[in-house]
Protein backbone atom coordinates (compact mmCIF):
# COMPACT_ATOMS: atom_id res chain seq x y z
CA UNK A 1 0.00 0.00 0.00
CA UNK A 2 1.36 3.28 -0.76
CA UNK A 3 0.88 6.56 0.86
CA UNK A 4 1.74 9.80 0.68
CA UNK A 5 2.57 12.40 3.21
CA UNK A 6 -0.53 14.73 2.69
CA UNK A 7 -2.33 11.43 3.51
CA UNK A 8 -1.19 11.64 6.83
CA UNK A 9 -1.18 15.28 7.25
CA UNK A 10 -4.18 16.93 9.17
CA UNK A 11 -6.89 17.90 7.18
CA UNK A 12 -9.58 20.94 8.66
CA UNK A 13 -13.21 20.37 7.99
CA UNK A 14 -14.18 24.23 9.48
CA UNK A 15 -12.44 27.18 11.02
CA UNK A 16 -13.82 29.70 13.94
CA UNK A 17 -12.16 32.69 15.92
CA UNK A 18 -13.71 33.39 18.57
CA UNK A 19 -11.97 36.11 21.99
CA UNK A 20 -8.71 36.18 19.61
CA UNK A 21 -8.44 32.39 19.73
CA UNK A 22 -8.49 30.33 16.25
CA UNK A 23 -9.94 26.65 16.36
CA UNK A 24 -10.37 23.60 13.52
CA UNK A 25 -12.19 20.65 13.55
CA UNK A 26 -10.16 18.02 12.06
CA UNK A 27 -11.73 15.48 9.54
CA UNK A 28 -10.25 12.85 12.37
CA UNK A 29 -12.85 14.73 15.13
CA UNK A 30 -9.98 16.79 16.76
CA UNK A 31 -10.68 20.20 17.60
CA UNK A 32 -7.42 22.33 18.12
CA UNK A 33 -6.90 26.05 18.76
CA UNK A 34 -4.42 28.42 19.28
CA UNK A 35 -3.89 32.23 19.72
CA UNK A 36 -4.25 34.41 17.42
CA UNK A 37 -1.47 36.02 18.75
CA UNK A 38 1.09 33.50 17.92
CA UNK A 39 1.22 35.20 14.54
CA UNK A 40 2.61 38.44 13.31
CA UNK A 41 -0.37 39.58 11.15
CA UNK A 42 -3.28 37.92 13.30
CA UNK A 43 -2.11 39.73 16.23
CA UNK A 44 -2.55 43.25 15.03
CA UNK A 45 -6.23 42.07 13.15
CA UNK A 46 -9.48 42.72 14.64
CA UNK A 47 -11.53 40.43 15.70
CA UNK A 48 -13.83 41.20 12.80
CA UNK A 49 -11.12 40.46 10.77
CA UNK A 50 -9.94 36.92 12.23
CA UNK A 51 -13.75 35.79 11.77
CA UNK A 52 -13.14 35.93 8.26
CA UNK A 53 -10.96 33.00 8.43
CA UNK A 54 -11.94 30.14 5.61
CA UNK A 55 -10.98 26.58 4.91
CA UNK A 56 -8.41 26.53 1.45
CA UNK A 57 -6.62 24.11 -0.42
CA UNK A 58 -9.24 21.20 -0.16
CA UNK A 59 -8.72 21.54 3.88
CA UNK A 60 -4.94 21.86 4.29
CA UNK A 61 -4.82 25.62 4.51
CA UNK A 62 -6.63 28.52 6.51
CA UNK A 63 -6.67 31.71 5.21
CA UNK A 64 -7.97 35.39 5.33
CA UNK A 65 -8.41 37.05 2.89
CA UNK A 66 -8.28 40.79 3.82
CA UNK A 67 -5.68 40.19 5.87
CA UNK A 68 -3.52 38.25 2.70
CA UNK A 69 -2.68 35.36 5.33
CA UNK A 70 -2.52 32.01 4.72
CA UNK A 71 -1.40 29.08 7.17
CA UNK A 72 -1.10 25.47 6.72
CA UNK A 73 -3.09 23.03 9.43
CA UNK A 74 -0.07 20.71 9.63
CA UNK A 75 1.72 23.61 10.89
CA UNK A 76 -0.84 25.03 13.14
CA UNK A 77 -1.23 21.72 14.46
CA UNK A 78 2.43 20.74 15.12
CA UNK A 79 2.90 24.46 17.09
CA UNK A 80 4.58 25.90 14.38
CA UNK A 81 4.03 29.10 15.50
CA UNK A 82 5.66 32.84 14.53
CA UNK A 83 5.72 34.25 17.72
CA UNK A 84 6.26 32.87 21.66
CA UNK A 85 3.16 32.91 24.39
CA UNK A 86 2.72 36.22 25.98
CA UNK A 87 4.35 35.98 29.38
CA UNK A 88 1.37 36.06 31.00
CA UNK A 89 -0.05 33.27 29.81
CA UNK A 90 3.57 30.98 30.09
Amino acid sequence: MNTTAIDNEPCALRAWAEARMIYLELTDGRIVGFPADRFKVLRAATQEQLKQVTIDVNGYALRWETLDEDLTVAGVVAGRFQLPLPEQAA
